[in-house]
């Protein structure tokens, strides 16, 4: 099969021109202005953007957590990542006590297989770090194809600084990555404690009882744990301007500190926890959304580069039946975490670039190529000859009011419906397939289960 989109206004990380894209069977051939090949599908994306398909580094799919499992499975949650032009997703993949990292890998590949419909691949997550596990490491990164690991500084799973360290070490070794969800432990179990004794349990108080210092403190340390081995850390979700500060101070050092963050922590603030009648549990995440000035800073941080990456940290419960399931007398119970995975393009389309928070070129750098090179995905996060046919034809003109009804992630509410969104996908492509088209007034899944393969990424480079 080929394909020939025409006329577009083709977007890099940084810049933009007019032009053709041919595609040929999986791979893009060729960019130029008035491409002459012969193809069997023609796309006129006149008046359009054309986008490297986004990468969404951060997803729980079938994720089993507090009582509970995650709504999305991986056909459910990659159909709604194509609808959203989305064409990679790198899942989480928890490891389970006494598992091995290949079997911890292995096991999730068996879960997608024949269910995907976009690629993906898998950061192991280290919850039993055995001597074995971390002599695993080597052959995580180099034959694997899973050089990045997810550690906690929370939850009865968290992994003390020792181990820390030793991960570090041996990371710094290969080529990997370490990931760290940075939230102090004992101060979140202090607050509780407080909280508890007062009777102040309403979803509002998971918020008051996961401070902004908590995080703030846990990023500090492990950017002493960087220091201290000379090696690499990746802070995901990350929620606040103290945060972002301590993130800017190491790299201003010269330490090799990175970070994301979600478009929850840019665009809802702490008054959603407010909401009536148990309201406030649609967004109960760790860490939780914070003040409306924690925005402001989140927003300056990505416009000057000191965020990397946006991601969603997509891990949806239904609002009735799993937020309310044991929660609604304890917020400490309400399952953790919230959907995005369809809504991330179109959220960051129209609250950054529309609103002139960010420019179109960074966008697509924290969407799709500093993702790719942060994590290893060599033939994707661009469009250039030779990478893979992720393409999204992108509309900056469509309107579309969020509302779950016309979205398709497995579960009962979004956390931004009623929002008006201005630029939509058009026609999303990947590896040169079609798997998602605009038709009437929404996004539409026009792909099929399976067609996703897993993707090996390489080790760390540099950034």
């Amino acid at each position: 099969m080929s394909l020939l989109i025409k006329n577009g206004l083709i977007v890099s990380s940084t810049g933009r021109t007019v032009g053709d894209v041919y595609v040929e069977g999986e791979k893009i051939k060729a960019i130029g202005r008035d491409l002459d090949f012969k193809a069997d599908e023609v796309v006129d994306a006149s008046g359009k953007y054309v986008l490297p398909g986004v990468i969404d580094p951060h997803t729980h799919l079938e994720m089993p957590f507090m009582g509970t499992t995650a709504k999305d499975d991986y056909k459910t949650g990659t159909i709604a990542a194509a609808c959203g032009g989305v064409t990679t997703v790198v899942d989480f993949d928890l490891q389970k006590k006494g598992e091995s990292i290949h079997d911890c890998i292995e096991r999730k590949k068996e879960w997608a297989s024949g269910k995907v419909a976009v690629d993906f691949s898998l950061h192991p997550g280290i919850t039993d770090p055995r001597p074995e596990i971390i002599e695993e490491v080597k052959d995580a990164v180099l034959e694997y194809g899973t050089p990045s690991f997810k550690i906690f500084m929370v939850y009865d799973f968290r992994v003390d600084d020792a181990t820390m360290i030793k991960l570090l070490k041996e990371t710094k070794k290969y080529g990997g990555l370490v990931q760290v969800h940075a939230e102090n432990f004992y101060v979140i179990q202090y607050m509780n404690e407080i909280l508890e004794k007062e009777g102040k349990l309403e979803p509002y108080y998971h918020a008051v009882s996961r401070p902004v210092l908590a995080e703030e403190e846990a990023i500090a340390r492990a950017v002493k744990m960087v220091e201290l081995t000379d090696s690499r850390i990746y802070i995901v979700h990350l929620s606040s301007g103290r945060g972002l500060y301590r993130v800017k101070e190491a790299r201003d050092q010269g330490l090799d500190v990175f970070a994301e963050t979600c478009p929850q922590y840019l665009l809802l603030d702490e008054e959603r926890y407010k909401e009536p009648d148990f309201g406030g549990a649609k967004y109960v995440m760790s860490p939780p959304i914070r003040s409306k000035e924690n925005l402001d800073e989140l927003w300056v941080g990505l416009k000057m580069g000191d965020l990397q990456v946006v991601s969603t940290d997509h891990c949806p419960f239904d609002f009735k039946g799993g937020k309310d399931m044991f929660g609604k007398d304890d917020y400490k119970k309400i399952p953790n975490g919230a959907p995005g995975i369809e809504t991330l393009l179109m959220l960051l389309h129209t609250e950054g670039v529309v609103k002139g928070r960010i420019s179109l070129e960074r966008m697509v750098d924290v969407l799709s190529t500093s993702t790719a090179r942060m994590f290893g995905l060599k033939d994707k996060g661009e469009i250039a000859p030779g990478k893979d046919a992720d393409i999204v034809v992108f509309d900056p003109e469509q309107k579309f009011t969020i509302t779950q009804s016309k979205l398709h992630m497995n579960v009962d509410y979004t956390p931004y419906e009623g929002m008006e969104m201005r630029g939509m996908p058009s026609v999303v492509f990947s590896r040169g397939k079609k798997v998602a088209e605009w038709r009437n007034d929404h996004v539409e899944f026009v792909g099929e289960p399976g067609w996703g393969k897993f993707v090996k990424r390489a080790p760390f480079t540099g950034f």
